[in-house]
């Protein structure tokens, strides 16, 4: 991607038009512009970097969404065993009062 931006801004530079360079590169004018506006200054191993580091914070996120969902789960538990043993206390009360 870095390599296609710089190739791109070469034939720019050129002189081609920004179709016909996209074409060249077999990226659609959109992808050219984001690309551009997220990559344009940095270095190849910068934004081998930054997939890097995307790629970690999604496994990171992942993880704390599993520990939540755990949480909640686990809190859910916790309550239907106390309705049950509350409800057991009332029957077990009202069995010794008939």
């Amino acid at each position: 991607m870095i390599r296609k931006l710089r190739e791109g801004e070469r034939l720019i530079g050129e002189g081609s038009d920004l179709a016909a360079v996209c074409k060249h590169l077999e990226v659609s004018e959109q992808t050219w512009h984001r690309w551009r506006n997220q990559y344009g200054g940095m270095k190849a191993e910068d934004a081998k970097r930054l997939k890097e580091l995307e790629k970690q914070n999604a496994r990171l996120k992942k993880l704390v969404a599993e520990q939540a969902l755990q949480t909640v789960r686990g809190a859910d538990t916790a309550s239907r065993q106390t309705y049950t043993q509350a409800l057991l206390h009332q029957r077990g009360s009202s069995q010794l009062r008939v």
